[in-house]
């Protein structure tokens, strides 16, 4: 009988790849991720994204804590504004994702803040 190799953990980037993929699957608008590296040492990851209404951004960020439990054993270490469904914030350390409602997001403009970060292209993981 083989012995069973063990499996990895992920690092970040396949982290913050996962969980947009998450947000994408669920219809999330304006999926954006930021790499933070060189411009800050508080994550390696920013994940943007919008939803359609209260309800859908609750569901998103619910999707998003279910899905990267589920799928790569990841739990976040802190959770704002699931409730409220305004602005969702979920750190998982090495990736922060943010899930706003549309017209908070524009308020913000939280890619405008951090415009030194550099924009990574998205690749659809499961």
């Amino acid at each position: 009988m083989a012995a069973s190799v063990p499996h990895s953990a992920p690092t970040s980037a396949e982290l913050a790849q996962r969980a947009a993929s998450i947000l994408i699957d669920h219809k999330a608008n304006d999926v954006v991720l930021l790499s933070l590296a060189g411009v800050s040492d508080m994550t390696d990851y920013f994940l943007i994204a919008s939803g359609t209404s209260d309800t859908h951004v609750r569901s998103l960020g619910n999707s998003v804590l279910e899905e990267m439990k589920r799928d790569v054993g990841q739990m976040a270490h802190h959770v704002e504004g699931l409730s409220q469904g305004r602005w969702v914030l979920l750190d998982y350390v090495d990736v922060v994702v943010h899930i706003f409602h549309p017209t908070l997001r524009n308020f913000y403009q939280i890619e405008r803040l951090w415009a030194d970060a550099e924009p990574v292209p998205l690749q659809k993981i499961r």
